[in-house]
């Protein structure tokens, strides 16, 4: 057994808020607790990476390369840590060598310390050219098994994708348990065959969706796991990860006691307690436990993602169908781990099979790229009905799918011109063209930003003063045509009196 201090990851400045509140925490409101997450002592901090690249832009009008600048000059002393969808990067397709390359060398120059590369598919293919990336800039590798149940996954099969990641240069192993499927007793077994095979540290990050996170994480910490996973108290269970308090508070009487300081932490829960509040509309509406997700699934953060664009859409009501319909695409697509991108590409097809009435009748691009091979080999044969549905006669792809990719970066350079302004934002572009071209325009144009807010708070006041003024005027005029009338009515009844 292993009986050094736990290790403690905490998740609040990414995984935490994408899970509970779609991925909408600004920088502003991370910031100002900073200083003290810096004196924690974490082993990591999860800041960057995963939906925060895209939300940062999308939604939030801000520079995600910015968001490490800023967070490490605050928080100089606390590993960087992110989650890297291998040759996805941390958007939703395949991106070309070069632009893997140049992300990674420009993530580790911005701050990043450790990469936690992983592949929808378990495809080590997938994660191999991130892994050298990362490994040639000095960062430290954290290769990632997908962990899933289904009659193609097995405790044995995911110790094999260990030893093949150890093989390629990882420097640590992560279980990640993104839909909060393993349970104590699977924790216990895998975490004990890994540190029999392997010399490398293993962590786990798993969910609280199903309940069952924080027992598996002591029965993990039982058979040696070296890091846990988990969100600050106040960002913490539902579809997000066991309280950070609650298991240093269960290892302090033990051989693992991680050393955290509960009144520091419990400081720093108070502070994301108020700031949840303001992000209280983008909440999935879940109240507790859902021991659903055992049947249907879902990751924490797409959880939450399909409640709010359902409730959009005005198809909430649909929600259980769409739930009941994911396995079933799930098995006719062979079984892929529900994580990005391939939990977006069985939700939006099980959705559509839900709204149109009919299974397979729309089929999106990247269901049909999915079925082609175009994302990697999927961990079972496709249903070959639904592959006939989809790409007709057409025949699946066999090598890796980033070697059918030219290289990307120069073009995308030329395309975005003069909007770039550093290799960063010829990455957002090349990326997320369709989201970073107008973020940079508005850059460049000095809007979206504080100037913007201020203008529009200062024509909001503009407007209700205006507003109010004509509201006097109005009043005023009323009353004296209120007057004009009731001197009349006076007269005509002998007085005021008696009106």
């Amino acid at each position: 057994m292993n009986n050094t201090p736990i290790k403690i990851t905490d998740t609040v400045l990414r995984d935490a808020h994408q899970s509970l509140l779609a991925t909408r925490m600004r920088l502003d409101d991370m910031l100002p607790v900073a200083a003290k997450l810096d004196e924690v002592g974490y082993h990591s901090v999860e800041m960057w990476g995963g939906a925060t690249f895209d939300s940062a832009m999308r939604f939030l009008n801000e520079d995600p390369w910015e968001r490490i600048r800023r967070l490490k000059e605050a928080m100089p002393k606390t590993p960087f840590q992110m989650l890297l969808r291998g040759q996805n990067i941390v958007g939703y397709k395949h991106y070309a060598d070069d632009i893997v390359d140049r992300f990674v060398e420009r993530a580790k120059a911005n701050g990043i310390d450790i990469f936690r590369i992983f592949d929808a598919l378990n495809d080590t293919r997938n994660m191999a050219r991130a892994m050298q990336a990362a490994k040639r800039v000095g960062g430290h590798v954290q290769a990632t098994i997908c962990y899933t149940i289904s009659p193609v996954h097995t405790i044995d099969g995911f110790v094999a994708l260990a030893r093949e990641l150890a093989d390629m240069g990882a420097d640590s192993i992560c279980i990640k348990d993104m839909a909060g499927l393993l349970s104590p007793f699977d924790a216990y077994e895998l975490v004990a065959k890994l540190k029999a095979a392997l010399s490398l540290p293993v962590q786990l990050h798993t969910h609280y969706t199903s309940g069952m996170a924080s027992a598996s994480c002591v029965k993990a910490a039982e058979a040696g796991v070296d890091i846990i996973d988990t969100a600050i108290s106040s960002l913490s269970g539902l579809t997000s990860q066991p309280p950070t308090e609650t298991m240093v508070r269960i290892f302090d009487d033990t051989p693992r006691r991680s050393g955290l300081n509960l009144d520091l932490l419990a400081e720093i829960a108070d502070y994301f307690a108020a700031v949840r509040k303001k992000y209280a509309s983008f909440e999935s509406g879940l109240i507790g436990v859902d021991v659903n997700v055992l049947r249907y699934q879902i990751p924490g953060g797409m959880l939450s993602n399909l409640i709010s664009q359902l409730r959009e859409q005005g198809a909430l009501d649909r929600y259980q169908e769409v739930l009941a319909e994911m396995p079933r695409v799930r098995a006719d697509l062979g079984y892929p781990p529900l994580v990005t991108p391939s939990s977006q590409i069985v939700g939006t097809q099980a959705t559509l099979n839900v709204l149109m009435g009919q299974r397979y009748k729309v089929v999106p691009q990247e269901v049909k790229n999915y079925v082609k091979g175009l994302y990697g080999r999927p961990p079972a044969p496709i249903n070959p009905e639904v592959r006939k549905l989809v790409i007709g006669d057409e025949e699946p792809i066999d090598c890796r799918p980033a070697d059918l990719l030219q290289p990307e970066f120069e073009k995308a350079r030329q395309e975005i011109g003069d909007l770039a302004q550093s290799d960063e934002d010829v990455l957002l572009y090349a990326i997320f063209p369709q989201v970073a071209r107008p973020f940079l325009e508005r850059r460049a144009r000095k809007v979206g930003g504080k100037e913007e807010i201020i203008a529009a708070i200062a024509a909001k006041i503009a407007k209700e003063k205006a507003a109010l003024q004509s509201a006097v005027q109005a009043t005023s005029h009323l009353g004296s045509l209120w007057k004009r009338s009731a001197r009349r009515r006076a007269r005509a009844f002998g007085g005021w009196g008696r009106w």
